[in-house]
């Protein structure tokens, strides 16, 4: 059975969603960040990213992992490539061609946006984002993500979805990603084929299956 180490709120959501998608047997296993915690190596903390037991599953202490079978691996995008491989069906690639393809709009989402959006979400996760330096972050974030909405905006022109006429993991991987800088509404009514392209693909079945054990989870620790 599939095992997903990490908390549902964190970089963990887009494989978890994954998961859903293909219809997966798994077990979670609620690694928590250790940034959440006051003592994270305290004998009576939660399960998290420094605890010894999890440092033995990924020694750069970051979440998701997952282990298959005697397969363990680490890093949320490249784990869903490889989920989206070893299952098949419509969320693979069925072709070389396709296959490269989500390699490269994976790649671009980790690369040129996540960087990005990771600043906005993370200033409203410290709270910061009616300081002066935190509206500051999410302007100039905000800025610098024209370009790549611009590309992606042009790509969707007359398409649904980013490769092939299905829902495949390269929206999954790069609508996770976009999903940290939703809260910025006008970024996105900029960019009209981005809203709507988000929209559909947060509509299905597997991602409000996700979002709704994520939304059960605590918030504070």
């Amino acid at each position: 059975m599939l095992t997903i180490y990490g908390v549902y709120r964190s970089r963990a959501s887009r494989v978890y969603w994954m998961a859903e998608e293909l219809g997966l047997e798994f077990r979670s296993v609620p690694v928590l960040q250790a940034r959440r915690l006051a003592e994270p190596l305290a004998t009576d903390a939660p399960l998290n990213t420094h605890s010894p037991d999890f440092i033995a599953v990924n020694p750069m202490a970051q979440i998701p992992s997952i282990r298959d079978g005697d397969l363990v691996m680490h890093e949320s995008l490249a784990i869903n490539l490889y989920l989206a491989r070893r299952h098949g069906g419509p969320l693979s690639g069925q072709t070389v061609e396709e296959d490269g393809l989500l390699t490269m709009w994976t790649v671009w989402a980790a690369s040129q946006v996540e960087p990005l959006t990771v600043k906005i979400v993370l200033t409203y996760d410290n709270g910061l984002e009616n300081s002066e330096g935190g509206q500051q972050t999410i302007a100039v974030s905000c800025r610098s993500l024209r370009k790549p909405l611009a590309v992606l905006e042009g790509h969707l022109a007359g398409r649904q979805w980013i490769v092939g006429d299905r829902f495949t993991v390269a929206d999954l991987n790069l609508a996770e990603v976009l999903r940290y800088a939703q809260s910025e509404e006008k970024l996105f009514q900029a960019h009209p084929n981005v809203k709507a392209w988000i929209e559909r693909c947060q509509s299905r079945p597997a991602y409000k299956a996700m979002q709704a054990t994520r939304g059960k989870e605590p918030i504070e620790v």
